[in-house]
């Protein structure tokens, strides 16, 4: 007899219900390792590589490039190593039988394990009298995963450890249940780490062509957002004010930072202004940093600011947020705007890194493109537009002179949002803009 394991989809941390693969990295009868990337799949929020769990043999592989699948079913086969035909399951290193839960069951597999409330359940290893220790001493360290026995973690984290050659097996787990998270991973890592590898180019997605016209398939990051957009626009009241703002102080501002290089090698643009002149707009006025319950009838005040920044890349557009934004100094907004531009764009976003945003920021201007009327996020109650920054005639100090003036269109939500907030938060926006100095005293 042959004892083999089933990985099944996970969900990968953000409930989300099915994912398409597309591609496989490995083949029947290629050997795998615990944390090997075996696929890649494209969830509705991103595309992301699944390691799989375990030591072992492919033996099938049951959703081939192309299929949507849900969340806990079947998706490839393993051997586990030190079996074979004719070996008895008993006799195998590893346990036989599916790794996750069963299609419909309830279960989710964040980690690749059921919940705690699921069937079966790993049990905890013993404390050891060094890890307990008599009352009134140094705490218990954080669990580390028994030998053999694989490490939780979700796969963004099993991705970044093998990128960084952590073996995880070896991590000290700070996370709820014993897992390993990314700060654990990023801990273990040794300085000299190598760099992750690039993130290849997504594969074409397949059209059909007939004389006139060509036909995509909708998937994916894709189909999210039609519908997230269709939602927004025939849920939410939109509101969309504008306000042209002289720039000139806020651009020499950036000149010369990039000149100086006092934020280091972090790269300096008027987005970064942007960004700290409304956080500080929202910060001053709180009532927008909300979003509408429909179901309870109520309004949702967010106690802190996960600002997105939307961003265009190859698979559509998706809107990472920085995380509790309002709380960063200037330069530390810097690293977290050029850290999340680069990864949304490379491909890496995770889906936690795309979900829990509160309100959000499009640079329209990029494009050459002065305003719009940008639609709201679900679930945000509003979002600024930034317009290109151009040379115009403006008069300043009563004379007629060239300066750098930009548009800024801010939607927001009426059912929440009166103009009275909308209309400060965006001219609080601008006044920062136009006087940078103000940010000093704002936050």
């Amino acid at each position: 007899m042959t004892a083999t394991l089933t990985f099944r989809m996970p969900d990968v941390g953000e409930g989300l219900v099915e994912a398409e693969i597309l591609a496989w990295h490995v083949a029947v009868g290629d050997t795998v390792t615990d944390g090997q990337p075996v696929c890649e799949v494209e969830t509705a929020k991103a595309a992301v590589e699944l390691p799989i769990p375990y030591d072992g043999t492919v033996a099938e592989i049951l959703s081939p490039p192309g299929t949507t699948v849900a969340v806990g079913a079947p998706i490839i086969t393993v051997r586990p190593a030190g079996t074979g035909p004719g070996v008895s399951p008993d006799a195998a290193s590893a346990p036989s039988g599916d790794t996750g839960p069963a299609p419909g069951d309830g279960a989710v597999l964040v980690g690749y394990g059921p919940r705690a409330s699921s069937a079966p359940v790993r049990r905890r290893r013993k404390a050891t009298a060094a890890a307990t220790g008599p009352a009134g001493t140094a705490p218990l360290a954080p669990p580390v995963a028994d030998a053999g026995v694989p490490a939780r973690a979700k796969p963004p984290v099993r991705m970044l450890a093998k990128k960084l050659g952590v073996d995880l097996s070896a991590v000290p787990a700070s996370g709820p249940h014993g897992v390993v998270t990314r700060e654990d991973v990023l801990a273990a890592a040794p300085e000299t780490a190598p760099e992750p590898a690039p993130t290849p180019a997504p594969r074409p997605v397949p059209v059909r062509d007939g004389a006139h016209e060509t036909r995509i398939p909708v998937r994916g990051v894709r189909r999210a957002t039609a519908k997230a957009m269709v939602a927004s626009a025939f849920t939410a009241p939109h509101v969309t004010e504008f306000i042209e703002v002289d720039v000139s102080r806020t651009m020499k501002l950036v000149r010369r930072l990039r000149k100086s290089g006092e934020l280091g090698e972090t790269p300096v643009g008027p987005l970064l202004f942007v960004a700290a002149a409304y956080l500080a707009a929202v910060r001053r006025h709180p009532g927008i940093n909300a979003s509408w319950d429909e179901e309870h009838q109520e309004i949702v005040l967010r106690h802190q600011v996960n600002l997105g920044i939307a961003a265009a890349t190859a698979r559509g557009l998706i809107v990472p947020n920085i995380k509790d934004a309002g709380r960063l100094t200037l330069a530390e907004l810097a690293d977290a705007l050029g850290s999340l531009v680069h990864t949304a764009r490379a491909g890496r976003a995770a889906p936690g890194d795309l979900a829990g945003g509160t309100t959000t920021i499009t640079n329209i201007g990029v494009y050459g493109v002065d305003g719009g009327t940008p639609l709201l996020n679900p679930g945000e109650a509003a979002i600024l537009a930034v317009g290109a920054i151009r040379t115009r005639p403006w008069v300043h100090e009563g004379r007629v002179v060239p300066r750098e003036v930009v548009t800024l269109s801010l939607s927001f939500d009426h059912r929440l949002v009166d103009g009275e907030l909308g209309s400060q938060v965006l001219a609080g926006t601008a006044a920062a803009l136009e006087h940078p100095r103000r940010l000093l005293w704002w936050r």
